[in-house]
């Protein structure tokens, strides 16, 4: 449970319908297996004590006396335990039946939900049987304890105070208004749903994309338990199609007609984070009970869920090509709006032939295209210095000719070493100094080409750096529009390579992938005697698959640095040992804090994710605060 992980399962036990005795049993085992694999939370199908599919055995009394008092026996069986358990069975209240699902926990029965929604069409005939559950909470008598009983239930931990579990029962989902929207208003940020959807073809796509999509509109964590073996076949089929998803994202699923428990870990602090941050999710518990629970101690969940390497870019290829379409297409309308509201035909960027400059080079002349304009109206500059390499010299002169776009050489050797004279630099002395006069001389030049030729200039830095405030202040930092500028490194490299493999012209191509293959580098130091780079940028600040995967989760989700690194050691554990993940990660927030006074007055730039630092929009932070707080916890790891 600690970072707010709570280990969840979803669990579909083999049941024999009517046989109350062996599914408890059977559901018994299941828990304590649970609590030997540390899962907190457990849910079991609808009816599942008794079977879904006993028909008119629903009004014999021996299977509701049955199913009641072995309720109890499950109940007294967790005693001692610290899992969560949600058990459905027919329940009779005040002589009428219900589909409830019990919350069991130590011993105790804590309450019991009843299903609101009956199906009477097709297949299904629950109203011939059972009662709507109401919303209302009264208590009743199950096995000489008084449990709360109603549809305003909610179940929260002692322990981690965010977790609060809701119930709804099958049906429940599937309706226009689900109860379970009504539950997170009230607090709930796990809804488990007790289930019993009959398998048919086409339905497992349109359950998992049910589950997903109410888990991302609620901003809850979603379990969905599915029956399976055991149930009649006489006229359906039972599939055991278990889900687990989280604000949107499918956790986990179970193989069709498979058994046992599908598990995953729910991050609770990520989802508070997230409804935090959403000033228009409501609140709202009239009429709620909570029922506390503890889970006896406080443990370390261990990760088995999916986390990925590059966060800025979808794992699946569909969905990231089309990302990538995307992106360009904000990147380069944007652009276009801004040209065509200032009535500009004319734009200057430098042009070092580096990974930052090829994407605004590539991002311009879309816009040039998409507003027919001739492309000979972007000038690109060049402009080598003690610095420049061979290869990256090169690139930038075929990326030129391959865009059809105007490029211009200017050598700014000697404006810099007279400029070193002017006050007073040892041009031998490689300082922070003689690395910005180069920076800055470069953007004195771009500004004022563009004001001879009416146009305005392209920004080509990128998120990641101005994450780190690797950018020299009113030098690389400064233009009129910066495509880049919520781009982090990790997807400027996706982009550039996305173009290159469409590309209708080998040359280019090879070329944008040569600029692929180069090491990121300001190039600011004086180049080797071969013309080689001797500046590599990741030597200096780190990996930037290290600092995005940062980043993200700092800024997307407000994560402590603590739990950060723990997802970096989790993720990266084949690639980084624990002391170089920890030695970056205190560079990345010492930077992160320290830069800020670069971010506050950033050009304007189009928002391209979800993740952004532009100081008029995401990310607003006064420039003098000190990081002492987040290095603090980072000390101590």
């Amino acid at each position: 449970m600690k970072d707010g992980f709570v280990k969840v399962a979803a669990v579909t036990p083999v049941i024999k319908l009517g046989d109350c005795i062996y599914n408890a049993d059977e559901i018994i085992r299941l828990i304590k297996e649970a609590e030997e694999r540390r899962i907190r939370v457990v849910c079991f199908p609808e009816l599942c004590l008794t079977g879904y599919t006993c028909g008119d055995l629903f009004l014999q009394d021996v299977l509701l006396t049955g199913a009641k008092n072995e309720l109890v026996r499950i109940a007294k069986a967790t005693e001692g335990l610290g899992v969560f358990a949600v058990v459905s069975l027919p329940l009779q209240v005040n002589s009428k039946l219900y589909i409830c699902a019990a919350a069991i926990q130590n011993g105790r029965i804590l309450g019991a939900v009843p299903k609101h929604f009956l199906p009477a069409y097709g297949e299904y005939y629950e109203s011939r049987h059972f009662q709507q559950g109401t919303w209302e909470v009264r208590y009743i008598d199950i096995g000489g304890q008084r449990v709360p009983f109603g549809m305003k239930l909610l179940f929260d931990n002692t322990e981690m105070p965010e977790l609060s579990i809701a119930i709804e029962i099958c049906e429940d989902l599937w309706m226009p208004q689900p109860p379970s929207g009504s539950h997170v208003l009230a607090g709930a940020t796990l809804v488990l749903n007790p289930s019993a959807s009959d398998e048919l073809a086409g339905k497992r796509a349109y359950r998992r994309g049910l589950v997903s999509n109410q888990s991302a509109r609620l901003v809850c964590g979603y379990l969905y338990a599915d029956a399976g073996e055991g149930e009649s076949t006489t006229d359906l089929s039972f599939s055991g199609h278990n889900l687990i998803a989280e604000n949107g994202t499918l956790l986990a699923q179970s193989e069709l007609y498979s058994n046992g428990m599908t598990v995953s870990e729910i991050d609770i602090n990520k989802l508070v984070n997230e409804r935090r941050r959403m000033t228009s999710y409501a609140s709202g518990d009239e009429g709620y009970v909570h029922i506390p629970f503890s889970f006896g101690k406080t443990e370390l969940a261990e990760l088995t869920r999916h986390y990925a390497k590059n966060p800025f870019i979808p794992e699946d290829e569909g969905e990231r090509l089309a990302a990538l379409r995307q992106i360009i297409a904000i990147q380069a309308h944007s652009l276009m709006s801004r040209l065509r509201c200032i009535g500009c035909s004319h734009a200057v960027l430098g042009l070092s032939g580096g990974l930052d400059s090829t994407l605004a080079l590539l991002v311009t002349v879309e816009a040039f295209k998409g507003l027919d304009l001739d492309t000979h109206g972007i000038t690109a500059v060049t402009m080598p210095c003690f610095g420049t390499s061979k290869r990256t010299y090169a690139n930038a002169l075929v990326l030129a000719e391959e865009l059809g776009v105007e490029l211009i050489e200017i050598n700014i050797k000697d404006a810099v070493l007279r400029h070193f004279e002017d006050i007073g630099q040892d041009p031998e002395v490689h300082d922070v100094t003689f690395e910005n006069a180069q920076a800055r001389e470069r953007t004195q030049i771009l500004m004022d080409l563009a004001n001879k030729n009416n146009g305005i200039v392209i920004g080509t830095g990128d998120l990641s750096e101005l994450a780190l405030g690797f950018a020299t202040y009113n030098g690389d930092h400064m233009s009129m529009y910066g495509v880049n500028a919520s781009v982090p490194k990790t997807l400027v490299r996706e982009l550039v390579r996305y173009i290159a493999v469409n590309s209708k012209s080998k040359r280019l191509c090879d070329t944008l992938l040569d600029v692929l293959d180069t090491p990121v580098s300001p190039e600011l130091l004086p180049a080797t005697a071969e013309g080689v780079t001797s500046q590599i940028t990741e030597d200096i600040v780190g990996p930037y698959e290290l600092h995005d995967f940062f980043l993200f989760y700092m800024i997307r989700y407000g994560f402590r640095p603590s739990k950060i690194f723990r997802l970096a050691n989790y993720v990266f554990a084949d690639d980084y040992d624990r002391a170089t993940l920890l030695k970056w990660m205190k560079s990345f927030y010492r930077r992160f804090f320290a830069q800020q006074f670069k971010r506050s007055c950033l050009p304007d730039g189009p928002k391209v994710g979800s993740v952004a630092l532009s100081p008029r929009g995401d990310w607003r932070m006064p420039s003098d605060i000190k990081a002492t707080a987040w290095m603090k916890e980072l000390d101590e790891l």
